[in-house]
C-alpha cells in the first residue's frame, strides 16, 4: 500500500468565519467535503499533511478519508493558495461513490526527447491537465505524449492525439492544443533586427537621387526671354 492510499485522518471543524486565521497560523488548512447532497463536512488538515497528499493525489487519485466514525472515498476538488505566501487556505474535497462515474483532471506527460529542440526552436506547453470521467479505480494517474512527433516549426500535439486506457472519456475538446513548436526568443530577435536593417536599406536607396541626375523638366525655374531691345 503506498502512502496515498492510506487512509487520511482528518478532524472534524467546529471553528468557522474569522477563527480560520489562528488556525492557518497555526499551519492547520480548513477544509470542506461534500457529499452527495448531504450537509458538508467542516475538516481540518495540517498544512504539511495537505501538501503531501496533494503531490501524490492530485485531483485525479481516490482517497480514503477518515473523519471520526465517518469513511469517505473523495477526490481533491479545489485547493486555495494564497498568491502572497504561496501557502494553502482551504481545500475541497468532493466525496464520490465506487460504482458511479466521476469527473477528474488528469495530468499530461510528454515523454521523450523532443527533435525541435535539439535544432533550437522552443516547444510552448498550452494544456497541462485534461478532464476525464470514468470509474474511481479506472482514472489514470497520468497520459503520455510521445513528444518525440515534434519536430519542425509548427509541429503540435492536440488533445485528439491523447490515447484514453479502457473505461475512460476523455472531456477536453479534441483540437485543444497541448504542445506546439514555435521560434525560440533568440530566432524571433534576430528575425527582427534582419527586417529593421532591410528597411534602413530600402530607405536609404529611395531617399536621395542619384548624382549627376536632372530633376524633372516641370521643376525647372523658367529661363528668362531674351530682351527685345
Amino acid at each position: 500500500m503506498t502512502d496515498v492510499e492510506k487512509p487520511l485522518v482528518l478532524e472534524e471543524r467546529e471553528v468557522l468565519g474569522k477563527g480560520l486565521n489562528k488556525l492557518r497560523a497555526e499551519g492547520q488548512v480548513p477544509g470542506v467535503i461534500h457529499n452527495h447532497g448531504e450537509p458538508s463536512l467542516h475538516v481540518l488538515i495540517p498544512e504539511s499533511e495537505l501538501m503531501r497528499v496533494y503531490r501524490e493525489a492530485g485531483r485525479h487519485h481516490p482517497l480514503s478519508i477518515h473523519v471520526g466514525q465517518q469513511k469517505f472515498l473523495a477526490l481533491i476538488k479545489d485547493m486555495q493558495i494564497n498568491p502572497v505566501k504561496k501557502r494553502p487556505e482551504h481545500v475541497v474535497f468532493q466525496a464520490i461513490r465506487a460504482g458511479e462515474k466521476v469527473e477528474a483532471e488528469i495530468p499530461i506527460k510528454l515523454e521523450g526527447e523532443i527533435p525541435a529542440e535539439k535544432v533550437g526552436l522552443m516547444v510552448l506547453r498550452q494544456l497541462d491537465t485534461v478532464e476525464v470521467e470514468a470509474l474511481p479505480k479506472d482514472l489514470p494517474d497520468e497520459l503520455v505524449l510521445d513528444a518525440t512527433k515534434l519536430v519542425e516549426l509548427h509541429d503540435k500535439l492536440t488533445v485528439e492525439d491523447l490515447v484514453a486506457p479502457a473505461g475512460v472519456t476523455i472531456l477536453t475538446e479534441a483540437d485543444h492544443p497541448i504542445a506546439t513548436v514555435t521560434e525560440s526568443k533568440a530566432m524571433m530577435s534576430e528575425e527582427a533586427e534582419t527586417e529593421e536593417i532591410a528597411e534602413g536599406e530600402e530607405g536609404a536607396e529611395g531617399g536621395e537621387a542619384p548624382e549627376g541626375s536632372e530633376a524633372p523638366a516641370g521643376d525647372k525655374a523658367a529661363a528668362p526671354e531674351a530682351s527685345k531691345e
